[in-house]
């Protein structure tokens, strides 16, 4: 047991370096994400903060119960779930695509060119995006309603119809994270065999063929695992553009689960209300996570754990 204890110090001590990089990350997982799920019982307590967290009176599933049996409870399920799928429909796949055109150029300066020019929207905060999107969807000299009007449509306020809610959501986000998220994609491709490619010239196979037998099959491990981890987000709509998107038209197609736990919690000051909407969005995540991990090593080998 004490050459165990002596061998481990000494690997500590060769590897110091290694340990203090890998201390910052872990301090911070321990007191941002693991320390504040102390505050979780407050879902179950009518929280008081003259009482405190402990002190205040447990209350059980009191406000689950309350926010099941409400009226918007399957208006704003349903708006967060079919919001996240449309996104993952259209935005899972097209940087993949995106990758896997980017592979086949063969001009290194143009190829830079079009990374840099896909990458570059990433930078853009979500209220430029949002900005943009209000100023395209102008009645008067959007550029939305100049494309329509080519085809004699009517100029209409795209950002004032529920039914375009969503489509401005969701394509808005594939423009502006397609370039980012196809990087990991391009990176999986730089790393298959060339060999493979020159082998399958010489049989004959022709650029599509090389990408249907070669290019995804070789990067399909990557795909999986990065499905899987949308597939445990799917709950998780991001709040910001959200919120800054939303109006009082189209709240009855815009309102979702981490807007209504923000109007909620922090301009209501109902915390425990919105707490346990928040701990029921994170349970449905992390089972949806887990069910996709357990099915994917069951049908492909490839999981996350």
């Amino acid at each position: 047991m004490l050459a165990k204890i002596k061998k481990t110090g000494k690997g500590i001590r060769r590897n110091l370096g290694l340990y203090i990089m890998f201390s910052i990350p872990f301090i911070w997982y321990l007191v941002f994400k693991y320390a504040p799920m102390y505050g979780v019982q407050i879902a179950f307590r009518r929280f008081n903060p003259t009482l405190g967290i402990t002190g205040s009176p447990w209350v059980g599933l009191t406000y689950f119960k309350q926010f099941f049996e409400s009226y918007y409870f399957e208006n704003i399920l349903w708006n967060t779930v079919s919001l996240s799928i449309f996104t993952m429909l259209i935005g899972f796949p097209v940087p993949i695509l995106l990758a896997l055109l980017i592979n086949e150029i063969k001009n290194v300066k143009f190829k830079k060119l079009i990374q840099n020019i896909t990458y570059i929207p990433n930078f853009l905060s979500v209220v430029v995006i949002v900005s943009m999107l209000t100023l395209f969807s102008n009645s008067d000299y959007g550029l939305f309603n100049k494309i329509t009007g080519l085809f004699g449509a009517e100029p209409v306020d795209f950002m004032s119809k529920p039914a375009l809610f969503q489509p401005l959501y969701v394509f808005s986000n594939v423009w502006q994270y397609m370039g980012f998220n196809a990087i990991i994609y391009i990176a999986a491709l730089s790393s298959v065999d060339q060999e493979l490619y020159e082998a399958a010239a010489i049989d004959g196979a022709t650029r599509l063929q090389k990408i249907i037998h070669i290019s995804i099959p070789c990067i399909m491990s990557t795909i999986i695992v990065l499905f899987i981890m949308r597939i445990g987000s799917l709950m998780s709509v991001g709040f910001e553009k959200v919120y800054l998107m939303q109006n009082s038209v189209t709240l009855s197609a815009s309102e979702v689960i981490s807007t209504f736990i923000y109007k909620n919690g922090i301009q209501k000051g109902q915390f425990s209300y919105s707490t346990a909407v928040g701990l029921f969005n994170s349970v449905i995540n992390f089972v949806l996570l887990v069910g996709a991990n357990f099915t994917s090593k069951k049908l492909t080998k490839t999981s996350l754990w």
